[in-house]
Order: structure tokens, then C-alpha cells, then sequence
């Protein structure tokens, strides 16, 4: 059964229920060491968009909004149509959507392998199949949704790249994936500062972001 990351917890019981889950669920309490990208999407003028899925979008859009160079990311649902575009339909697993972030960002500022590499090694786990942490169902599972052939053809070489690094002790299962990405719910966005001490945040966000900036501290955000 899918956790959907407990978003309105109040109860004290279920709050104590879930900082106390295992360490085995936190997500990237420590980066993955992985090798830059190979091939890379040449830099463009003007902004790029990224779409990007990797268990609950809190924290992925928290760690990609501390990236210099993002100029916005916003929380949503791709894989999918528009009318099952919404938190409750997705929530019952049958709706081809994964929750998902989409990234403005500057080429000249921030490579698109740049964001992938922080996606396979902090973000999300990409080893972990219709899961992340302590949320299952296919609306967690690992995608990257390219938005340009160019892009679709880094990700597919990187992906072959980390595969052929042994990068990680199981197989990589990301998959490149088409779809509309759709804008989720107001009260999903911007999650992580607006909800500082939400069990979910601190015990599986807070360590995420933390870790991101001890990995990559010349490519995080000050403040």
C-alpha cells in the first residue's frame, strides 16, 4: 500500500510511527559516488526544462531547488492524462502517473548530465523498482522524461554509463518515458520550506538536502 508520504499527520502515535522507521528506508543520507556524464546536452542560450521522477516529489524538488543554475522547479504528475492529473487519483496507483518534478534551469549555468547526476546520486535511488524508501507504487518509480531528443540520448548514455561503472550493488531501473507533465496541487509545492518540521521531511528530506550539499558544494545554493 502506497504511504504517499503521510502528508497530513497528526496524530502523535503516527508521528512517532514514522521517525521511527528503520534507517534501511531513509533515502540518500549519503551520496552515491558516481562518475560525471560522459555526454553531455551542449550548453543553448535561453532556459531548459528537465521533467524528472524519483520517489516523492518534496524532496526532489527541494534538493534540485538548492542547485546553482535551477531557476524554478515545480512538483507534478507525468506519465499520465490530465484527468487523472491530481493527487487522490494518483494516489490509488492506477493512473500511469509518476509523481515528478519539472526544472527551469540555465544551460550555461548547469549542465543537463550535471541535474542527472544529481538525480542518480542523491535525489532518488534509481536501484529501487516502483518504490522510494518507505512509499511504494508505480507513482514512486524512477523515470526521466526527456524533453528533446538530445536529452533523451544523454540520459540513455549515462544510464549505460553508471551501468557499466557498477555504480551500484543492484541494476539501475530507471526508464525514459514520454508524457505531459501536469502541475500538482498548491499545498505540494515548495513542501519542504514551507513545512520544515514535518516528520516525513525531517526524517527522510532534511537528510537528502543535507547530503547533497556535503557531495557537491561547489554546485549548492547558498542560504
Amino acid at each position: 500500500m502506497a504511504m504517499k508520504h503521510l502528508p497530513l499527520i497528526a496524530a502523535a502515535t503516527g508521528i512517532a510511527a514514522l521517525l521511527a522507521l528503520p534507517a534501511s528506508l531513509a533515502q540518500a543520507e549519503r551520496a552515491v559516488p558516481i562518475p560525471a556524464v560522459a555526454r553531455d546536452v551542449p550548453a543553448a542560450p535561453g532556459m531548459q526544462t528537465a521533467v524528472l521522477a524519483g520517489g516523492c516529489f518534496w524532496g526532489m524538488e527541494a534538493v534540485f531547488e538548492r542547485v546553482n543554475g535551477v531557476k524554478s522547479v515545480t512538483s507534478g504528475y507525468a506519465g499520465g492524462d490530465a484527468a487523472s492529473a491530481n493527487y487522490d487519483k494518483v494516489s490509488t496507483e492506477t493512473t500511469r502517473h509518476a509523481e515528478a518534478i519539472r526544472i527551469s534551469y540555465d544551460p550555461r549555468q548547469v549542465s543537463y548530465g550535471t541535474l542527472l547526476r544529481v538525480y542518480f546520486s542523491i535525489a532518488h535511488d534509481p536501484t529501487q523498482l516502483n518504490r522510494q524508501g518507505p512509499d511504494t507504487g508505480p507513482s514512486y518509480r524512477s523515470a526521466i522524461f526527456p524533453q528533446t531528443p538530445a536529452q533523451r540520448a544523454v540520459a540513455a548514455a549515462y544510464i549505460a554509463q553508471l551501468g557499466q561503472a557498477k555504480a551500484y550493488p543492484r541494476a539501475i531501473v530507471t526508464k525514459l518515458e514520454s508524457g505531459r507533465f501536469f502541475p500538482a496541487e498548491a499545498y505540494h509545492q515548495d513542501f519542504f520550506d514551507r513545512n520544515p518540521t514535518h516528520p516525513y521531511i525531517v526524517r527522510f528530506d532534511k537528510p537528502k538536502v543535507a547530503a547533497f550539499r556535503a557531495a557537491f558544494p561547489k554546485l549548492a545554493r547558498q542560504g
